[in-house]
């Protein structure tokens, strides 16, 4: 088994209970997500959620933590960019307030993935928890695979595709 892989099942393991006191949020669920309105102008629709499997990115500009895992986070977005129709949705949903602080810290680190604010509306549709940065995992249909509290390792965002592929069968 690969290192990556034995992580990814080691974190997926101890974030189980975490993410299952949600009874709305657990894995295997259909999430109810609402349209989105994102900084760069454009939106997410309530029907764009189900079109594809998705990655949310909960986190803040405060969070040093955040910082490094939204690089591997931006990264995914411009891999996924070039991936046609079987990409991927990445999106990060910053859970401050400020707007243009918001917009100028993406232009300060040169991230491109798509961004919304939160308003405390989208968070606790995907899970209870207060951790940042939260990695989310949407299989299409909007149901909910996997949150990963925490800051990830490049690879194993790297992987994330692999992970929400449809399986033969």
């Amino acid at each position: 088994m690969s290192e990556p892989t034995r992580r990814r099942l080691l974190v997926a393991g101890a974030a189980w209970p975490l993410v299952a006191r949600a009874a709305a949020s657990a894995p295997g669920n259909a999430l109810a997500l609402p349209a989105v309105d994102l900084l760069d102008g454009g939106r997410l629709e309530v029907g764009d959620w189900a079109a594809r499997p998705a990655v949310v990115v909960f986190w803040a500009t405060h969070c040093p933590f955040c910082k490094r895992h939204n690089a591997h986070v931006d990264k995914l977005h411009r891999l996924q960019a070039n991936a046609g129709a079987a990409a991927l949705r990445v999106l990060g949903v910053a859970l401050d307030d400020d707007a243009a602080a918001v917009r100028r810290y993406m232009a300060a680190n040169g991230y491109a993935f798509p961004v919304a604010l939160d308003g405390g509306r989208l968070r606790p549709l995907f899970t209870p928890r207060q951790v940042i940065p939260m990695t989310c995992a949407l299989e299409r249909g909007a149901r909910l695979l996997q949150a990963w509290p925490g800051e990830m390792f490049e690879e194993d965002v790297l992987e994330l595709p692999q992970l929400l592929a449809p399986r033969a069968g």
